[in-house]
């Protein structure tokens, strides 16, 4: 990795010497920005840290994923050096003592080049998600967040970079952790968990073509509006993520945890579809309250902590996948998490964890909100499966009109009934009655 690293960073840096102009891009206000000696230190430490990165990784396939994060970084990094060239447009002061050796150091290998993306901050997105996982201790988790963010700052500060370079760096950086993200020894974020359908391909396509959209809007907006090109830039990646997502059928890739919720480089990649997803959930059920399906279970929307307490739920199944819980996590709450994908019919077994969530919480004697994004689609069909268990229901349909006739709004595909009907007939016997 050290050799791929000195080599493909030094050749684009050789290609763009060569030409005879090299442009740079610096918003006004970047010359506020103070020129900070001392912080080549933590700019310098990245190397350290680079190294050390790989002694963390005690499984094969771990370490594998590590070289792939930072194969991709380096690469699409690299790639974008040669086809875009940029240079840094500010003078920088001279400094002394150890930070001026420490600058001359740096001089010998790294020239004015090879700018957006910050290759150093992509880089810095990898290594801290991965420190972040594996040190432990309350003061020493503080110090490394602290001296990672150090890092972050240091590309400014010794004028290695200006500020365009580090949104595009960080974005590339969490695009890395998407396509190979840390794992458990048991999980699968990639795997499909979808039933067969002809759904995930469209709505894939769907939002590949509004990730197109979005990036072509961002190139228009490159030469007089860097603001919006980095906006419209962030709204295709957050889309295009999804339209993989689809693609693939693996909720698991948003990687919501059983607790709700969502790693930040992940809340950070996807905030616009997060913020999406929210924004129609609310705009579709401005005036929709849970609806009761029997004595211990409703089902609604994906609640606020505030809808909650209001209605008085003591547990909560979140089904969606695409948005973090809303619920504050010191909300007095019994909560459990089985992403699945909206608009698309869940695989069996996702059904059948959903449902045993549901049957344990139930047993605990809890009063369950099971929630979607609207509380029409996936919440539907775990309360036709809890019905059709709970009266013996033999057939499907019948299940989902008996909770249409709760909730007239509901709706379910040919592939929501086919998982159903399936999840009916592996049943050896129906659940008791819950008095």
């Amino acid at each position: 990795m050290g050799a791929l690293f000195f080599s493909t960073y030094g050749f684009a840096n050789w290609l763009a010497s060569r030409r005879a102009f090299v442009p740079s891009f610096a918003f006004g206000w970047e010359h506020a920005i103070p020129f900070v000696p001392w912080t080549i230190v933590p700019y310098w430490s990245i190397d350290l840290l680079y190294a050390a990165s790989f002694l963390f990784q005690t499984r094969r396939a771990d370490l594998f994923d590590h070289v792939k994060r930072l194969v991709t970084v380096q690469l699409v990094s690299v790639v974008c050096f040669i086809a875009w060239p940029l240079r840094f447009g500010f003078d920088r002061p001279d400094a002394g003592g150890v930070a001026g050796a420490l600058f001359t150091l740096l001089a010998g290998f790294d020239k004015p080049y090879n700018q957006a993306p910050s290759l150093h901050i992509g880089l810095l997105v990898v290594l801290w998600a991965v420190y972040a996982r594996h040190v432990r201790g309350v003061a020493l988790r503080a110090a490394t967040h602290l001296w990672f963010a150090a890092i972050g700052i240091s590309v400014l500060t010794t004028w290695q970079h200006h500020a365009i370079d580090v949104p595009t760096g960080a974005a590339l950086g969490c695009l890395a952790l998407f396509l190979f993200p840390l794992r458990d020894a048991e999980s699968e974020p990639h795997r499909r968990d979808v039933a067969p359908s002809v759904r995930a391909p469209r709505l894939a396509l769907a939002y590949a073509g509004a990730a197109i959209v979005a990036f072509f809007a961002a190139i228009a907006c490159i030469p007089g509006a860097a603001g919006y090109a980095l906006l419209f830039g962030w709204f295709a990646l957050a889309l295009g993520c999804v339209a993989w997502i689809y693609r693939h059928g693996a909720p698991g890739a948003f990687l919501k945890s059983a607790h709700g919720q969502m790693p930040v480089f992940m809340r950070a990649l996807l905030a616009p579809t997060i913020a999406g997803a929210f924004v129609n959930s609310r705009l579709w059920t401005r005036r929709q309250t849970p609806v009761r399906i029997d004595a211990r279970l409703s089902i609604g929307r994906a609640p606020t902590t505030g809808e909650l307490r209001r209605h008085r739920f003591t547990a909560l199944v979140d089904l969606t996948a695409e948005m973090p819980r809303w619920v504050s996590r010191r909300a007095p709450l019994d909560y459990v998490a089985v992403p699945q994908l909206d608009l698309v019919a869940p695989s069996l077994d996702s059904l059948r964890r959903a449902m045993a969530e549901l049957e344990r919480l139930v047993d605990d004697g809890h009063d369950v909100l099971v929630c979607c994004a609207l509380g029409l689609g996936r919440s539907v069909l775990c309360a036709a499966a809890w019905l059709a268990a709970k009266n013996g229901e033999r057939d499907a349909r019948a299940a989902l009109d008996a909770v249409r006739r709760l909730q007239p709004r509901a709706a379910w595909s040919n592939e929501t009934v086919a998982v159903l009907q399936a999840w009916i007939d592996s049943r050896s016997m129906p659940m008791q009655e819950v008095r």
